[in-house]
């Protein structure tokens, strides 16, 4: 039976070409468009590369401190008293890097000036980030608590400084401190790896740094097995209970979180800074409501278009109904139809995506930005494309199925 299906629907779409090329460009075009965002929410919040462990890892971003009656308020960053004193103590974690976010630095090259971003990073962020490095080395242990004035860059910056040059061993010039580069990595977009160039935490100007219950810090916790993450969170909840403002009598409460990705960038969105639920299903949900919200649009014009197409085969659904041919079996084979018309601008689709993706990347609209189609993308680009069809199929195909005989044969609806 579905042999005699793919044969049916093979003639049908060719024997109205044109007809045929306006339903695909229609369903690749839509397509393109979910699978493109499918990518990028894949490479956000389930990435592979430099944050490939992030199955793995939790991130603490920021503190929100408030007073006993509820009237007063501070969010900012995590200090490095922080990290160090209430989420490195935690017990059974691999690692814990605290790092600073990116932050916008003049480099000084003779009369030159660049403006580019820059992080200080510990030795085991380098430990828990898996970079590409492309020259030179990565700083260690002893380059951070000897704070060494050693910086890594990425390869856009080694060319923009240097252009065809080596870059190791050069000088660069940055806030009244010279560093000498001593690795070229390479570019990447990441939420806790995206920067211009790295430097040791201890290299900053002044020590006071290091006594900051808030400040300009960010913490990543690398558990042993991904199992952990749980545990991890509910130790950080209660790390945070114990937590002891400089100012008690004015924040008596305080709160921070150790959210996956999907939960950090949830939380930030939905404003959940005051509870446990980051609110990441809800943001999937949402996600997922807008693609379904977009697909339904251009699924109802196919439906129109489906409707004429099938109109015009109204004697052959009246012959087959004649000869004993069922409701079901007539509404499978149109669904059939549309879905394989759908798979087939599922596969066209893809290789636009990649086009579409490989000109986001060239075109530079968001920074190293660098995406792919992975078996997960493909995944859902297929599945995306079965349920299209479905959506503009099943309304056409129920109602010709139910057609009477005689008038079908007659041409009418």
């Amino acid at each position: 039976m579905l042999r005699n299906y793919l044969l049916t629907a093979w003639k049908v779409f060719m024997r109205r070409k044109l007809f045929t090329a306006i339903n695909l460009a229609c369903i690749v075009l839509t397509l393109v468009v979910l699978m493109v965002i499918t990518a990028l929410l894949e490479t956000a919040f389930w990435p592979s590369g430099v944050e490939g462990k992030s199955e793995r890892f939790l991130q603490v971003y920021g503190i929100r401190s408030e007073s006993a009656d509820h009237h007063t308020t501070r969010t900012s960053l995590l200090g490095f008293k922080t990290i160090d004193k209430y989420l490195k103590p935690i017990p059974g974690l691999e690692r814990v890097s605290a790092f600073t976010t990116p932050a916008s630095v003049s480099v000084y090259q003779g009369d030159r000036v660049s403006e580019l971003q820059m992080r200080r990073v510990d030795a085991d962020y380098w430990r828990i980030l898996d970079f590409k490095l492309l020259a030179g080395r990565l700083p260690d242990v002893d380059d951070d608590s000897m704070g060494r004035f050693v910086a890594v860059i990425n390869a856009t910056t080694a060319r923009k400084l240097f252009g065809d040059a080596s870059a190791l061993g050069q000088k660069i010039s940055i806030g009244g401190q010279m560093f000498e580069v001593i690795g070229v990595v390479e570019d990447v977009i990441h939420m806790n790896a995206f920067a211009d160039i790295w430097a040791p935490l201890y290299t900053f100007p002044s020590g006071t740094w290091r006594d900051d219950l808030t400040g300009s810090f960010a913490a990543m916790l690398l558990a042993k097995d991904s199992s952990d993450l749980p545990r991890v969170k509910r130790e950080v909840e209660r790390a945070a209970r114990t937590f002891v403002d400089k100012d008690p009598h004015t924040f008596a409460i305080t709160t921070f979180w150790a959210d996956s990705k999907l939960d950090l960038v949830a939380r930030e969105l939905l404003g959940n800074k005051e509870q446990v639920d980051s609110g990441g299903g809800t943001l999937l949900l949402r996600i997922a409501v807008g693609m379904l919200l977009f697909m339904l649009l251009p699924a109802l014009n196919l439906v129109n278009l489906n409707t004429g197409r099938i109109l015009e085969r109204s004697s052959e659904i009246g012959v087959r109904k004649a000869f004993g041919a069922t409701s079901m079996q007539l509404a499978g084979q149109l669904v059939v139809e549309n879905v394989l018309l759908s798979l087939a601008g599922g596969l066209i689709g893809l290789a636009c995506t990649r086009l579409v993706l490989w000109w986001l990347e060239s075109a530079q609209l968001i920074p190293y930005l660098k995406v792919g189609i992975n078996p997960t993308v493909f995944a859902c680009g297929m599945l995306l494309a079965f349920v299209f069809g479905l959506l503009s199929g099943l309304i056409p195909a129920w109602k010709m199925s139910r057609l009477d005989p005689v008038h079908a044969l007659k041409g009418a609806a």
